[in-house]
């Protein structure tokens, strides 16, 4: 029973840091976001001076850096969801297993091993 409290807390601590991890990348990404916008302000602001075809490209290449660094943002992000989606399938899994470890108990024991479990993991 010990083991089982042990590997539960364990658990449920991770599940806390990760909830905490995931709104934290959405945070990020927004900031990133807001960063990216003012960097080609800024950027257009330079190619305002000019004329012709330099001010053509000074507002082409500013548009390209924006939009490269939305598309970095945006695989980030993306990356940050796979992230979310295995944690939540590594919970599922060690939800299964704590589950069955309970299956072991009886009575009240298995009750409140059951109830622990379905705490710990979110379910």
């Amino acid at each position: 029973m010990k083991t089982i409290k042990t590997t539960l807390t364990i658990a449920l601590l991770s599940c806390a840091a990760f909830s905490v991890g995931a709104h934290a990348a959405d945070d990020a990404y927004k900031m990133r976001d807001k960063q990216i916008e003012a960097e080609y302000k800024s950027a257009m602001e330079l190619c305002k001076p000019m004329k012709g075809n330099n001010q053509d490209v000074c507002e082409k290449e500013a548009k390209a850096k924006r939009t490269k660094a939305e598309v970095d943002n945006k695989a980030a992000a993306k990356t940050g969801d796979v992230r979310a989606d295995a944690n939540k399938e590594k919970r599922e899994a060690d939800y299964k297993v704590a589950k069955e470890k309970c299956d072991a108990m009886s009575g009240d024991a298995k009750d409140m091993c059951q109830k622990q479990a379905k705490t710990t993991y979110n379910m």
